[in-house]
């Protein structure tokens, strides 16, 4: 995946698309933070309790941790009850916009 700013920068990065969550894949997280030197998680879920903390968790206590060259980030829905009208149902879930802010983040772009 790459991501491209309005200021020309670009950075490339993996997107892994985990097939379960039990067991959780850190192996390949692992190598996928060892080579890219960074990690972002998405997800639906809210950010407390969810499976991009475990993720960030693993690679924290693990052999990756040492290769991050900034601090991991979750890209999460919203912290509050799912609304029921789909027009603010889909306001909760993490955008494509939301992404790309966390990846720039993550890069230190803009």
């Amino acid at each position: 995946a790459v991501v491209s700013t309005q200021s020309g920068h670009y950075g490339r990065g993996e997107v892994i698309n985990l097939r379960s969550i039990r067991p959780l894949d850190m192996n390949t997280v692992n190598q996928s933070v060892m080579k890219t030197n960074n990690l972002v998680t998405v997800e639906y879920g809210w950010p407390v309790g969810g499976v991009g903390s475990e993720i960030i968790s693993g690679i924290v206590e693990g052999p990756a941790f040492n290769y991050l060259d900034s601090a991991p980030l979750r890209c999460t829905g919203a912290d509050i009850p799912v609304p029921y009208a789909k027009s603010l149902e889909d306001r909760t879930f993490p955008q494509p916009f939301n992404v790309v802010t966390s990846v720039k983040k993550v890069l230190n772009i803009e």
